[in-house]
């Protein structure tokens, strides 16, 4: 098991001179219709956050996809731009719908316009997360919704703004647009979710069971992993969150691919920090990227 680096563990915090919420990777010209997102590979934790926690800043970071955008970096190599969200999913959860909160984590009542009836909210996974993977709480205290209110202003509507805007512009070049959503999952399923326990496949692909995605574009993605080696499922226990049904439009020429890849093949999941496997998984991941470019735009 591998000793956790400085690099590694760092938890970052938002200040002065870095307070961008997210990162656009870009080519020098975009050639491909196919765009990444990873909205859950943010590791800068505000200083409040992690100091009026009730958990050390490692067991923070366990349900962060750490290091998942650097298995997509080379799209840019292949014409294809990456959007990363810089803030970590414990403190804002762009994979949720803007307001999707459990009442009971709040000292105040809640507008009307928030979803006090998500499921995954009431089980601890909504924008603003009460638990992190292992089930383990975060908060010491309830939380008032104006600063709830904040984050969300301040972090996960600028991601969703630039998510639209990478869909539009490459829709606008290429008349299409396939997004992958990059994600990464634990090796066993947690206690609030249906395989706990069990040992998961290599990866999962997430198309909302054919919705959110053409099914000859999953089956193809499906094909190229399996020729690198990886055993892939499809739809369970993930079949997309809100970035796959909000965006994924088939009928309209976008279509939206979820991908869980197992972090027991890239990463020591006790210390957060990354295994010498992570350069093969990533130049496995550039031969996907590489045949996703190759996709002609009329065929979206």
């Amino acid at each position: 098991m591998s000793a956790p680096s400085k690099e590694d563990n760092q938890v970052e915090g938002y200040g002065p001179t870095n307070a961008n919420p997210l990162t656009i990777l870009r080519p020098k010209t975009q050639k491909s219709p196919v765009i990444y997102a990873s909205p859950h590979s943010g590791n800068h934790y505000p200083k409040d956050f992690v100091k009026n926690a009730l958990l050390d800043p490692i067991t923070l970071r366990r349900s962060e996809d750490a290091f998942v955008h650097e298995v997509y970096e080379s799209c840019i190599d292949y014409g294809s731009p990456m959007l990363r969200a810089n803030f970590p999913r414990a403190y804002v959860d762009a994979n949720r719908e803007p307001y999707e909160l459990d009442p009971a984590m709040f000292q105040d009542r809640l507008p009307p316009y928030v979803n006090t009836d998500s499921q995954r909210a009431l089980a601890g996974l909504g924008t603003i997360a009460k638990v992190v993977t292992n089930g383990a709480h975060i908060y010491k205290e309830k939380l008032q919704f104006s600063a709830v209110r904040d984050r969300i202003e301040t972090l996960y509507h600028p991601y969703h703004a630039a998510l639209r805007q990478l869909i539009e512009e490459t829709r606008g070049q290429f008349g299409a647009c396939l997004l992958i959503d990059c994600h990464s999952m634990p090796s066993i399923g947690g206690p609030i979710e249906p395989d706990e326990d069990n040992n998961r496949t290599d990866i999962i692909l997430g198309d909302r069971f054919g919705t959110s995605c053409a099914e000859w574009i999953t089956d193809f993605a499906q094909e190229i992993l399996q020729d690198q080696g990886f055993v892939v499922r499809r739809n369970q226990p993930y079949a997309g969150g809100y970035t796959t049904y909000h965006y994924g439009m088939p009928d309209q020429r976008v279509h939206t691919l979820q991908i869980e890849l197992n972090r027991v093949l890239y990463m020591d999941e006790e210390t957060i920090t990354r295994l010498p496997e992570l350069e093969t998984i990533k130049k496995k991941f550039s031969v996907l990227i590489e045949k996703l470019s190759t996709i002609p735009a009329d065929q979206l």
